[in-house]
């Protein structure tokens, strides 16, 4: 989503900047802009169509001189009003006010009603610009910059990461935020401001995170942060430990293509500290009191959006088929906005790779708002997030936390913080297993011998890229896909035709095998490539079955197989045998890992823009 960056210093910080918005290109844009005050205190802007590289020239040829030492800027990815110049961040009050805006104002319309009676006129289709003209209305009276901002948050409705400068007073940056993450890098008289903190590395590694509600004063000499109360607050100053080479490309084309082959290292890493020497999950690794929770529950629901719901629906299978635990999943955006049953004894799980997708966070919220009953007696329902991001929203408002220690994720294509989830999954259901005494010790044994196995089995996997590529070319002028899978090679279906569908804009839909009779049948032609994902296991036999009845309809097949599988390869089938011996853990993770690079290549046949495809955003931070 939108990305917000702006500092304050004794030096230019334009350059500055400008860095900081190339390293938010992962979230997904449309437009960009950027708003200085320059020494003759006079608020210059330049905005964009396209990439940061399409500013930066702009700048080169109109503005060489856009220099300051306050500034902000923004990437913006639509939602009021079409990509334009117009709608492009920052918007400008008289001449006077600049603002930059992540998150959605709900009431704008009524705002925007009463600032035109007003005499303010609006060269936009956003809500932000009405945020602009409310601080400017505010300013007239009050003349105090931070007062303005306050007057105008209480007007508000929705969701708002700022980021406010004025002419009229040259040395001091606003930031505010309710609902959309924000962070605060601090230097040696110098403070900056972003969406993410990835966005700062190369000038800093210590940062505050502001909270819900928080309003923060900045000068170069003075930080002063304001709770939602209004009350002066010290936020804790946190040192990361993050690389600024972290989301470079290395010898790969495209962020996707890398973070693929990352996944080795990203399954090594998320498992360290979490098994012992002696073969056996910690269960402690989940939280100090993790033990006595899991004994308490007695059922677990899954909330997540997109790839991370996908990676419940596995779990599921894997908690009630393993462990006999019931287990409900549902899409995050769903659950917020009906009225769900609270049980008591229920473990809320969310999951999310950025830790700052609105609708899961939104679900979190009202779970944790609804734990008390009329009676006041609490219900017991702890939450735990399985997240990417240590600092996120998600993680703060959680009871519990579990990161996956995928590293940095740049592709809006979820690659490795997919494989990362399953992982941690796993080992969630076996230690609640292990607390409820519902999981035999030889059968955990299993289970962490073939999560140790995984890196391996990866490497494996990625082996057959070139059959994978020779496979996509099948796909050059097709437009329709169908996946599909039995147990869990269902939602690795869905996954896989997520995938395909966001970077090479191939429609394409996933389906149980056992439900092509029920619709989906009527779909198959000889134009219609048919995706089967074949492991060796019990439901072999009934997807032998499903493939002959797309045959009969002159479906073209292609087969993911496990090589124990033994799929004859015929005129029609076109078989890959990409892995051997992955066991009921293992196999969605490699079977996904081998769609994957499908996706990819497909994509790159395609001529698509890979790492960030059209109208997708990395975070999903607004509704």
């Amino acid at each position: 989503m939108c990305g917000i960056v702006g500092g304050i210093a004794e030096r230019n910080v334009t350059p500055i900047l400008l860095e900081g918005l190339k390293r938010l290109e992962y979230r997904g844009y449309d437009s960009s802009g950027i708003a200085v005050i320059d020494g003759n205190r006079k608020l210059r802007r330049i905005r964009s169509l396209g990439k940061i590289k399409k500013l930066q020239r702009k700048i080169e040829l109109t503005d060489k001189e856009l220099t300051g030492r306050l500034a902000i800027a923004h990437t913006r990815w639509a939602t009021h009003g079409v990509p334009s110049e117009d709608n492009a961040h920052p918007h400008i009050s008289r001449d006077t006010v600049a603002v930059v805006h992540n998150g959605i104002i709900e009431n704008y319309q009524d705002l925007k009603m009463r600032q035109q009676e007003q005499g303010y006129s609006f060269e936009s289709e956003t809500d932000t610009e009405v945020v602009a003209h409310e601080i400017h209305s505010h300013l007239i009276v009050t003349t105090n910059i931070l007062k303005a901002v306050k007057l105008t948050i209480s007007e508000l409705r929705g969701t708002y990461a700022f980021g406010v400068i004025c002419k009229n007073d040259p040395n001091t940056l606003i930031a505010a935020c309710k609902g959309s993450s924000l962070v605060i890098g601090i230097g040696i008289r110098e403070y900056f401001i972003a969406s993410d903190a990835s966005a700062l590395l190369p000038v800093t590694q210590r940062f505050i995170f502001l909270e819900d509600g928080d309003v923060a004063y900045i000068t170069q000499e003075k930080l002063t942060i304001c709770n939602a109360r209004g009350n002066t607050v010290d936020r804790k100053i946190k040192q990361l430990g993050l690389s600024t080479t972290a989301n470079e490309l290395g010898d790969h084309k495209h962020y996707m293509h890398k973070e693929v082959f990352d996944q080795p290292q990203a399954v090594i890493d998320t498992l360290e500290g979490r098994i012992s020497q002696n073969h056996n999950v910690i269960i402690s690794s989940f939280g100090h009191q993790a033990e006595q929770i899991f004994q308490s529950i007695q059922q677990i629901q899954i909330i997540a959006c997109g790839t991370s719901f996908h990676a419940g629906l596995v779990a599921k299978y894997w908690f009630e088929d393993i462990i006999n635990l019931p287990c409900q999943v549902e899409v995050a955006s769903e659950y917020r906005y009906r009225n769900p049953a609270m049980i008591s004894n229920t473990l809320f799980l969310t999951i999310s790779q950025s830790g700052e997708t609105a609708d899961t966070l939104a679900a979190l919220q009202h779970v944790k708002s609804a734990r008390r009953i009329k009676n006041k007696r609490q219900l017991n329902i702890p939450t735990l997030s399985i997240c990417n991001v240590a600092e996120s929203s998600l993680t703060r408002e959680s009871d519990h936390t579990c990161l996956t220690n995928a590293g940095p994720e740049i592709g809006v294509a979820s690659t490795k913080a997919f494989t990362t989830q399953l992982v941690i999954l796993a080992l969630l259901m076996t230690c609640i297993g292990k607390v409820k005494e519902q999981l035999p010790k030889y059968q955990e044994q299993l289970i962490i011998q073939e999560l140790q196995t995984l890196p391996r089995l990866i490497n494996g996997t990625l082996k057959y890229e070139k059959m994978i590529k020779n496979i996509a070319r099948l796909f050059a002028n097709k437009q329709h896909t169908l996946f599909i899978g039995r147990g869990t090679m269902y939602p690795i279906a869905l996954e896989g035709a997520l995938k395909l569908k966001e970077i090479s804009y191939i429609h394409a839909e996933a389906y149980p095998a056992g439900e092509l009779k029920h619709g989906p049948l009527a779909l198959i032609d000889e134009e219609m490539p048919v995706i089967a994902i074949a492991p060796h296991n019990d439901l072999l036999v009934k997807l032998r079955s499903n493939l002959q009845e797309v045959k009969a309809r002159g479906g073209q097949i292609i087969i993911f197989e496990d090589e124990q599988s033994n799929i004859s390869s015929n005129a029609d089938f076109k078989v890959l045998k990409i892995t051997k011996n992955v066991g009921n853990i293992t196999a969605p993770i490699i079977f996904n890992i081998a769609l994957q690079l499908l996706s990819y290549h497909v994509a790159l046949i395609k001529g698509t823009d890979v790492d960030q495809p059209r109208s997708l955003a990395k975070s999903v931070t607004v509704e």
